[in-house]
């Protein structure tokens, strides 16, 4: 009897596929996750971000990930940059609600996910390979896969995500994925037990380690066990591994940075070591008609900020409120395209930045491997540190450049941007101090990139119609009320704030003046602290 036809089909059962589908599952739709191993089974990627825990918190598994004994991550430690000596962050300085993350056993924590999608009514069918995606009219209708017990089979459905990692179904037939030549580096890896630990407090911190060839990690994982791996340029590897085998070229490599291998010293490697690609990429089209691809499967970074799994949990989110949205509002289908690709691709973008910017500066300058690495700008406006950190965090990136002005070499335009910054801020917070009461006799002015416009916006599982205002420092768009987008539309350059309040008294005749005014003072100096608002003439 053939299966009856599901809402929605997950090709992958990882952290991005179990996301999709759990969150899928609760906004509704009957969801069947295909996923081709027996669970639980081996992955890399042990190290998470707190701007993950709020997602673990919305799935539910919160507390069993709490309390399966997972290392608690406050941070990490890196010898990277012109000082040969190790230096910390730790994410408590500028997040007191997630305070701390956790280094997992990808094992244990994948299975936690997907078992947590089968407890939400989500079909999950282990054994289950797909081989195919589908497309009639140009439209995703349905997989074939191959069933341990029933063998070849086709199943439709009415929307598909691809999670399926770096095999990427969707982006490989299609041809969409697009290699990152700065980032064209292999991966090996394996896990010791015994490995000496940082001091305390940084015990359980990620220890980075730059050297000659690369970089190498060290993550303490559950007990006395830790996960080693090194990155290092594709072609060199390529090359010595003609002549090495997997663990001759490892050993090689783990042997050379002087701190790993003095914390290697008296540790004994438990297992094989295992070759991973790890050449960063991003897929030309992230959704389509019927489809869309999470996770690795819509791109891949270069893990030296470990935002492997954050990208795969914030997608599967984004994801399933995409495919939703779709089947239940297809009007919205186009534009919620687009907004689901630039949220996904900003999240890509300012990490690799971040990676770009960190090979660039590092210390070793003989390298061919750091090279040709390039520094991407971004808009910067905060503290140094706090900047970085909340950028390795998940947080808001703006403003990461900050973070390595004394441990690499930045361009004199990124130093001059910085100062500029920082002068354009002083100065608005002494024209708004020069202004106080008359304020409400001034003329706002709006920055010529300001803008208001009506786009999907994430809401509670699905995307709804919302405003979103950008401006220079905002360039990605921040949702914004029906009052300050009225507002904005009332900036004529010619109308002083008392003026422009009295006519919004006007269309709001059940609100006071007194609120009126006092709400368009608040948003005014808002908007023009943030660059939105350029002068206050």
């Amino acid at each position: 009897m053939p299966d009856a036809t599901p809402d929605l089909i997950v090709i992958g059962g990882g952290p991005a596929g179990s996301t999709a589908a759990s969150m899928a599952s609760r906004a509704g739709l009957s969801v069947i996750l295909l996923e081709r191993e027996i669970f639980p089974r081996h992955h890399v990627g042990e190290s998470l971000l707190p701007a993950s825990m709020p997602i673990l918190e919305e799935l539910g598994v919160s507390k069993k990930i709490a309390d399966a004994g997972f290392l608690p991550k406050y941070g990490a430690t890196m010898v990277w940059g012109k000082t040969d000596s190790p230096w910390s962050w730790r994410f408590s300085e500028t997040n007191t609600s997630y305070p701390h993350a956790y280094q997992v056993s990808r094992s244990e924590f994948d299975n936690i996910l997907i078992e947590r999608s089968a407890q939400l009514g989500v079909d999950v069918r282990y054994g289950c390979r797909v081989t195919n995606v589908v497309f009639k009219e140009g439209r995703a209708v349905g997989v074939e896969y191959d069933d341990p017990d029933r063998g070849s089979l086709f199943l439709k459905c009415r929307f598909i995500l691809d999670a399926s990692g770096q095999a990427a179904m969707i982006s490989g037939s299609k041809n969409l994925r697009q290699w990152d030549d700065e980032f064209k580096n292999l991966a090996v890896y394996a896990y010791f037990e015994g490995a000496e630990r940082l001091s305390k407090p940084d015990q359980n911190n990620i220890f980075v380690e730059s050297y000659e060839n690369g970089w190498i990690w060290n993550i303490p994982i559950r007990g006395n066990i830790s996960s080693v791996g090194v990155v290092v340029d594709r072609d060199r590897s390529l090359e010595l591994l003609k002549k090495l085998s997997v663990q001759e070229f490892f050993d090689s490599q783990v042997n050379i940075p002087p701190y790993t291998s003095a914390m290697l010293k008296n540790a004994v490697q438990v297992e094989e070591p295992v070759l991973i690609r790890d050449w960063s990429y991003v897929s030309k089209d992230m959704a389509g008609n019927g489809w869309a691809t999470v996770g690795d499967a819509a791109c891949f970074i270069d893990p030296l900020f470990s935002s492997g799994v954050h990208m795969a949990l914030m997608s599967g989110v984004l994801a399933s409120a995409y495919a939703v949205t779709c089947l239940e509002s297809p009007d919205m289908a186009e534009q919620t395209m687009i907004v689901y690709e630039e949220l996904i691709r900003r999240e890509y973008t300012l990490f690799r930045e971040l990676a770009s910017l960190f090979y660039k500066t590092n210390r070793s300058v003989d390298s061919y491997f750091w090279e040709a690495r390039r520094i991407s700008g971004n808009s910067i406006d905060e503290n140094a540190r706090a900047s970085f950190v909340k950028a390795v965090s998940g947080q808001s990136v703006r403003g990461y450049e900050r973070a390595v002005l004394e441990r690499g070499d930045i361009p004199q335009s990124v130093l001059e941007e910085l100062e500029s910054t920082n002068s354009k801020t002083k100065q608005r917070e002494s024209r708004l101090n020069e202004l106080g009461p008359s304020i409400v006799e001034s003329v706002p002015v709006l920055h010529s990139e300001t803008k208001v416009e009506k786009k999907p916006v994430l809401t509670d599982r699905r995307f709804e119609w919302g405003t979103l205002l950008y401006s220079p420092d905002r360039i990605e768009g921040t949702a914004c009320s029906r009052f300050v987008e009225v507002l904005i539309s009332d900036i004529d350059g010619i109308s002083t704030l008392g003026e422009i309040s009295r006519r919004l008294n006007e269309k709001s005749p059940g609100a006071s003046f007194d609120d009126i005014s006092r709400y368009v003072e608040q948003t005014i100096k808002i908007l023009y602290m943030e660059g939105a608002v350029s002068e206050l003439r």
